[in-house]
Formats: structure tokens, C-alpha cells, sequence
């Protein structure tokens, strides 16, 4: 079975200008992450991918100014892979908080792609549960 595409990011030097595009013609819901220079986009609807806009750090050309991410299970032995096949690793991996890990890849023609690697989700804790607190004895009133 093959890897999906889960994640795509049009790369921009402007990506305000870039977001308010395409909030405007598609509504998409753009929330802008600073402490990350990366804003991240929902398209909605069903079935869509969902992705980002941001400015890369590092100094252009940036290939297609766009690229999408594959879901791997494990981002070292697929760099082994993409190495092996003839591709070029760009961006060793990093952590995005609270999501996952990426790294970035050229393939042998130059696009650049990504591999990410979701972080695993905590269980969320169950509340204790609660005892239900026996009613109070009645008191019998007195008969005289």
C-alpha cells in the first residue's frame, strides 16, 4: 500500500499576500502561527488536504514554490531510501510542536517534496470517576 499525501505548503515571499488571496477566493480559514512564520490553512470541505503558506528560511530559487508532504512511518529509514534512489535530503528533521516531525527531500528531477511524521496522539486521561454519595439516612419522625 502506498503513502499518502497529508500536508502541502505554497512557499511565498510575501505569505500574508498569498493568504489573503486565497482566504479571499476560497475561504479557506488561514490562522497565522508567528512564533513559527507559518500560517496554517484549512481548506475545509470534505476530503481536502490541508497545508500552509510560509516564506522558507533559506535563500531562493525555491523549485515550484510549492511542495506536499507524504505520511511515513519512520523519517529515517525513508531518508535512507530517498538517498538510495538518487534523491538528495535538504532539511534534516525538525519538530513542529505539538504535530509531528518533517524533513525536506529533492527528488532526481528537483522537486522538492516532504516526509512527515505525525506525532503519536497522548490518550486523552479519563476523568476518576466519581462516587456517588449515598443519600443521607432519613430520620423517622417521632410517633408519640
Amino acid at each position: 500500500m502506498g503513502q499518502p499525501v497529508v500536508h502541502w505548503e505554497f512557499w511565498s515571499e510575501d505569505p500574508e499576500r498569498a493568504s489573503e488571496f486565497y482566504r479571499k477566493v476560497f475561504e479557506w480559514d488561514i490562522k497565522s502561527m508567528p512564533e513559527m512564520n507559518y500560517n496554517v490553512v484549512e481548506t475545509g470541505g470534505k476530503g481536502g488536504i490541508n497545508g500552509g503558506i510560509m516564506t522558507p528560511q533559506r535563500s531562493g530559487p525555491w523549485p515550484g514554490k510549492l511542495s506536499f508532504y507524504i505520511d511515513v512511518d519512520n523519517l529515517d529509514s525513508y531518508a535512507k531510501k530517498i538517498k538510495a534512489a538518487g534523491g538528495k535530503i535538504l532539511v534534516d528533521k525538525q519538530q513542529v510542536p505539538g504535530m509531528g516531525t518533517f524533513s525536506l527531500f529533492e527528488d532526481p528531477d528537483g522537486r522538492v517534496l516532504g516526509i512527515w511524521k505525525q506525532q503519536a496522539q497522548q490518550p486523552k486521561s479519563k476523568p476518576a470517576a466519581r462516587q456517588r454519595s449515598k443519600p443521607a439516612p432519613r430520620r423517622r419522625r417521632a410517633t408519640h
